[in-house]
């Protein structure tokens, strides 16, 4: 306990003295990047490309940016809560576009490269989306959709398809390029008003859309000073793809609500590559899911490397196994202090810098959040109990609402609390430590994964009469997705089979979602209303 006393007191200090300061009207836009636009030359972004090509922008010249972002979406007629679906890759533009859309007061949408034109089609007819922002490879795909959904007017590709550009569809850069750089377009935006949707993975149905307001925005700079330890002139890199709540706090929001420079590396994930980059780039605060910390000290380089600048090192996705933990610290001299959050709030408990770490204890609760461990009723549980993580509803960093779902926002309320479906225990000294998920949303590679969309996928092959899919341990990815198929009569059960099932959930929906171990069966289990025991089919 000797070394856990000061951590525990410096973290009781910091959240008793704790206050929300947020303002009644707020924009990102305005009140961080233009703010920090008046320091001539501050760093804002160093972006480094998968064949070494590199580009750095000031604060200066991304307010530039993206005001001619909010002077075009203006010029087509957007304005407060229209929505604006950004789905792009690491690229520069992905932030200039989600700020400047911010500026004009349109609700933004960002989503995933990977979504397959089923997935874009439900959150783009969902949403009722107006416009949609695309890289020059998802033009194809996103032309698909765009051509079924009348109200998607306005349509841009970043960069010139292999085809050419469809009819009705617009050349990003020139579009933007033709607007003044002035700040008239910029709203003066509520802290209330809407401002961003994620869709995340659900278990029994298609994504939910979370929806967060400007506060969300301001919020995360807690996450930045008290989880990633981020100072002012820091440089920060997270390794999160765009179109992930993740990315938001940790390459944009967060960060940049300091005065830091981020980094982003566009290119596939290589362990090595990684290791050289985090040496040259010289950032002090690292940020990457377990998945990477998993293979990256598996990594000969790691012990051939030096890296004089780093100073903190975070997690966050999924529990982070205690040996790897162990490993990274004994190779870089720093620990990696893992985290809890959800797409839904920012970080809620975390090893906070300079404190203890407890190898495999999600930490303490985040200054400015009353999270308890609650059981059924709402009443908070004592230490050693397992019950579920709950969060105080009072706090700003909360989502509004699952949009237009209210039932779905009903059932995540109790009295007081946000329930997160996350279940924990809490030791004497207050740490949390992470049990599982109360529903059976999987989490793989940091990915949510929901197994409705696995099972609905696989049911579309001819082949397939039933199927269930749960989580399965993985020692590098945490867990991965398994699915138990029943097949039709007649259909034979066998590795071509499997892998030809494998393909068509990759075709169907995201690559990542696709189940990878497949166990035929002759039935599922399941409860006297017929519900699949997705319980019993993990504990197998």
């Amino acid at each position: 306990m000797s070394e856990l006393e000061p951590a525990l007191e410096q973290w009781q200090r910091t959240r008793d003295a704790f206050r929300w300061e947020l303002p009644d009207r707020f924009n990102f836009g305005r009140d961080v990047v233009d703010r920090y636009a008046r320091e001539t030359g501050r760093p804002a972004l160093l972006w480094r490309g998968p064949s070494g090509a590199q580009r750095r922008l000031t604060f200066e010249e991304v307010a530039r940016a993206s005001n001619q972002v909010a002077h075009l979406l203006r010029s087509c007629g957007m304005g407060p809560g229209d929505p604006i679906l950004v789905l792009l890759p690491k690229l520069p533009e992905w932030q200039i576009a989600l700020v400047g859309a911010l500026k004009a007061g349109c609700l933004v949408i960002p989503g995933s490269t990977l979504l397959r034109p089923r997935d874009l089609l439900y959150r783009a007819r969902h949403s009722g989306a107006s416009a949609i922002l695309v890289e020059r490879e998802q033009v194809a795909a996103a032309a698909e959709v765009a051509r079924t959904l009348p109200h998607l007017t306005h349509r841009f590709s970043l960069g010139l398809p292999p085809g050419g550009l469809p009819s009705g569809w617009q050349l990003w850069e020139e579009a933007v390029a033709a607007q003044p750089e002035d700040d008239s377009a910029t709203r003066d935006t509520a802290a209330s008003d809407p401002a961003l949707v994620y869709y995340t993975s659900g278990t029994t149905g298609p994504p939910k859309a979370v929806l967060h307001r400007h506060a969300y925005t301001l919020a995360q700079s807690a996450t930045a000073r008290f989880w990633l330890g981020v100072r002012e002139g820091d440089r920060v890199w997270t390794t999160s793809d765009t179109g992930w709540a993740k990315a938001a706090y940790s390459v944009l929001f967060g960060p940049w609500s300091l005065g830091a420079e981020v980094c982003m590396v566009a290119g596939r994930f290589d362990p090595a590559q990684e290791l050289r980059l985090l040496s040259e780039m010289a950032p002090q605060v690292f940020c990457a899911p377990p998945t990477e910390y998993r293979l990256l000290v598996k990594e000969p380089l790691l012990s051939e490397l030096s890296f004089p600048a780093l100073r903190e090192c975070v997690s966050a996705g999924e529990p982070l196994n205690p040996e790897v933990i162990r490993a990274w610290r004994e190779a870089t001299g720093i620990p990696i202090r893992d985290g809890f959050g959800q797409t839904e709030t920012i970080l809620l408990v975390g090893n906070f810098p300079g404190n203890a770490v407890r190898p495999g204890s999600m930490g303490l609760p985040m200054p400015g959040h009353r999270v308890e461990v609650i059981d059924p009723d709402g009443h908070p549980l004592p230490p050693g109990e397992i019950g579920e993580i709950a969060v105080g509803r009072d706090a700003p960093s909360l989502f509004q609402e699952y949009w237009k779902d209210p039932e779905s926002t009903a059932r995540a309320h109790l009295g007081e609390w946000y329930r997160t479906g996350d279940r924990a225990w809490r030791d004497p000294e207050g740490y949390f430590w992470f049990v599982g998920r109360a529903d059976d949303v999987i989490i793989s590679a940091g990915y949510r994964i929901g197994p409705f969309e696995v099972e609905s996928a696989l049911i579309e092959h001819p082949d397939v009469l039933e199927a269930a899919a749960v989580a399965a341990p993985d020692p590098d990815r945490g867990h991965i997705v398994k699915a138990f198929v029943v097949l039709r009569t007649g259909a034979a059960a066998s590795d071509a089979l499997a892998r030809d099932l494998q393909e068509h959930v990759k075709r169907v929906t995201a690559p990542y979602k696709y189940p990878r171990r497949i166990e035929f069966v002759p039935e599922l289990p399941k409860t006297v209303s017929g519900k699949i025991r997705r319980v019993e089919l993990r504990e197998r």
